[in-house]
């Protein structure tokens, strides 16, 4: 019984090229299944049964015809295991430099399109995987002191993918892409360190703002531009906007005013009638933050009036 034999696959050949099973046409070949001894026309030892392309990978049958005393010699050397080598003859279609077709150690183009037109028993050939190429209608020959005439790989077409990362992680960080891997440790400690400092930094300047804010909402509570059971509401409101604008915001406040005055009832007015203001500093204290978040129109137009800029808040 003939046991079946691995013609072709995927895998890096030492002339450093691929050629990928899944662009090899064998309809041809299947037609004429020669079996060849060392790539020879006219040294026609039998012919390969059942060929199926599958996983990656191109297999067969090796049917001696035992015509020829070399056809009857190579089954002999077959069986016993001194001839075992099987090499395939393509036709090269489409060669691709495509980094996505490119693997470790990869030297020349991949062979993505190609055609199958002969099999061979050989002695010796490139690798495991040996073959025979053809091209433009030369023949490149893939065993000892063959020439391979594909072109090669420019340099940056493909490069191992550690090298690549390590690459663009010293570009990153600002380092020059030869930089070794302890230049980069070194710079992302670095990076580390500065981060972990920017981050103290923002926490301390955060909390003396807050700070900052507190006690700027405790001195209007004590000069009673603000009544004490508004601190809380106008403490969220400096975090908003920023000491500088609740600070000119409390400023425009006027110490003393009634509580009880609101939003559209100003003094003696009767109820009911409404009250435009013609600056900030008019508006009652506990009613200011309710126009700021309701009324963003009404409060930016007090609030140029009184400070003659423009105050950047979204409506």
């Amino acid at each position: 019984m003939s046991k079946r034999v691995r013609i072709s696959n995927d895998s890096l050949n030492s002339y450093g090229t691929r050629v990928l099973t899944s662009g090899m046409n064998v309809e041809q070949y299947c037609r004429n299944p020669v079996l060849l001894y060392q790539h020879e026309r006219g040294q026609v030892i039998g012919y390969v049964k059942d060929l199926k392309v599958e996983n990656d990978e191109v297999t067969g049958e090796l049917m001696f015809d035992c015509a020829s005393e070399l056809s009857k010699r190579c089954k002999k050397q077959y069986e016993f295991g001194s001839l075992r080598m099987v090499s395939v003859g393509i036709d090269i279609l489409e060669l691709s430099d495509d980094k996505q077709h490119l693997v470790q150690g990869q030297t020349c183009p991949t062979i993505t399109k190609s055609k199958l037109f002969e099999v061979s028993l050989v002695d010796i050939g490139a690798n495991d995987d040996a073959i025979v190429l053809q091209k433009d209608g030369k023949r490149i020959t893939l065993g000892k002191d063959g020439e391979c005439p594909l072109p090669l790989l420019n340099n940056n077409n493909f490069q191992n993918p550690e090298q690549m990362d390590q690459k663009k992680l010293a570009l990153s960080l600002g380092l020059p892409e030869t930089a070794d891997e302890a230049a980069i440790n070194a710079a992302i400690e670095e990076l580390k360190t500065a981060k972990a400092e920017n981050a103290d930094l923002k926490k301390n300047n955060d909390t003396l703002t807050l700070e900052r804010i507190t006690n700027a909402v405790d001195k209007a509570v004590g000069e009673k531009r603000l009544a004490a059971d508004k601190k809380e509401q106008f403490v969220e409101l400096g975090k908003k906007v920023g000491l500088e604008e609740l600070q000119n915001i409390l400023a425009a406040m006027t110490p003393q005013v009634k509580l009880s005055q609101t939003i559209g009832h100003q003094g003696g007015a009767p109820t009911g009638t409404p009250v435009t203001y013609s600056k900030l500093s008019e508006v009652p204290a506990d009613k200011i933050l309710e126009l700021r978040e309701k009324n963003v129109a009404e409060y930016k137009r007090l609030y140029k009036a009184e400070y003659g800029i423009e105050c950047e808040i979204e409506d």
